[in-house]
């Protein structure tokens, strides 16, 4: 058994729901997919949403949607350049250690060299995030990666419309008492910011962006 977050999005919050089920053991993906289709069922039993409404996010998920919407796959381009990058990789290349230690090259990186980029695992301690001219202090919580991924979802307006169509999202393997940002989470509260009928105009400005999310973050239940 294992214990793994649902986020479901409604128009005025995001619900974090923790679901125990059976857990499949191995990183093989017929055995990952087992996991999802096994959380999946514990919530419909659980929750009473439709099967339908959920939607895996990552590399993982069985629905073509999901693995667009990993962090590891949804990108965009540099206005100046022209140059592609990930979620992930612009996540890892924010990243600023004590000592004012940034590595933004990362950003040029695919996605897994990026996460495994050991200068980040040898640089200690991390200070804050800067994504070019924008900063933001580690007691912010997720909100810098909310921003960075719901800024990068909203140059893919297909992905977008696509999405609407669900209520519930799962990453299945996420950890939370190993890691605190999840591509789920943002996709739920993207959800919930269209539903909410929330101007996401001007969410390149930090300080709008975090503003305009306070009261979506975050119920756990």
């Amino acid at each position: 058994m294992a214990i793994r977050q649902y986020y479901a999005s409604s128009s005025n919050i995001v619900t974090v729901h923790d679901i125990e089920f059976e857990y499949f053991n191995g990183f093989a993906l017929s055995q990952v997919r087992k996991t999802i289709q096994s959380l999946h069922e514990t919530i419909v039993e659980q929750e009473g949403i439709k099967k339908d409404l959920l939607l895996e996010v990552s590399s993982k998920s069985e629905d073509p949607l999901g693995v667009k919407l990993s962090a590891f796959n949804l990108s965009t381009k540099t206005k100046k350049q022209g140059t592609k990058y990930t979620v992930e990789s612009a996540f890892q290349s924010s990243k600023v250690f004590k000592g004012n230690i940034q590595y933004k090259d990362i950003i040029n990186l695919d996605s897994k060299s990026a996460k495994q980029d050991k200068r980040l695992k040898n640089s200690g301690e991390l200070s804050h995030f800067q994504f070019f001219d924008y900063r933001f202090e580690l007691n912010l919580g997720t909100r810098f990666y909310d921003w960075l991924y719901i800024n990068i979802l909203l140059q893919n307006p297909d992905l977008c419309e696509q999405v609407m169509k669900y209520r519930g999202f799962t990453d299945t393997m996420f950890n939370s008492k190993k890691s605190m940002n999840t591509q789920a989470f943002s996709v739920a509260l993207f959800v919930s910011l269209r539903l909410a009928d929330v101007d996401m105009s001007e969410f390149k400005n930090p300080d709008i962006f975090i503003t305009k999310t306070s009261q979506f973050y975050n119920t756990l239940i």
